[in-house]
């Protein structure tokens, strides 16, 4: 089953140029939390938590708590055509996550995921 999410809600969310880029990175890393998230996006963290906050309410995003972390990432039950959506952007725009990328590549000491998570 999948969630029902607004068109029109879902693309002003995505019109912002942070929350397509977190939105695209979620994507290709799985899960990432706050601090993943501000270092890739060269962001602060009250930045990268607004952001995050609404694309959780336009529906995009689900979050789990592990230990003092909280990791993000696209909500497993998104419609299909949102996840072409994505993908296609994705493919089509592949200069959009390269700095981002990079950085969170960078990244020293990331935090351990559980290896049973979700």
């Amino acid at each position: 089953m999948s969630l029902h999410l607004d068109p029109v809600l879902l693309f002003k969310c995505l019109a912002d140029e942070t929350r397509l880029v977190m939105s695209l990175l979620l994507q290709a890393e799985g899960e990432l939390c706050v601090c993943e998230l501000t270092c890739a996006l060269d962001a602060s963290q009250p930045k990268v938590s607004r952001h995050l906050a609404q694309l959780r309410h336009c529906g995009l995003l689900q979050d789990r708590r592990q230990g003092q972390w909280i990791f993000y990432r696209l909500h497993p039950q998104l419609p299909a055509w949102v996840n072409l959506l994505l993908q296609t952007t994705q493919q089509g725009n592949p200069d959009l996550l390269i700095a981002s990328a990079a950085r969170l590549a960078q990244m020293g000491e990331r935090p351990e995921r559980d290896a049973a998570c979700c």
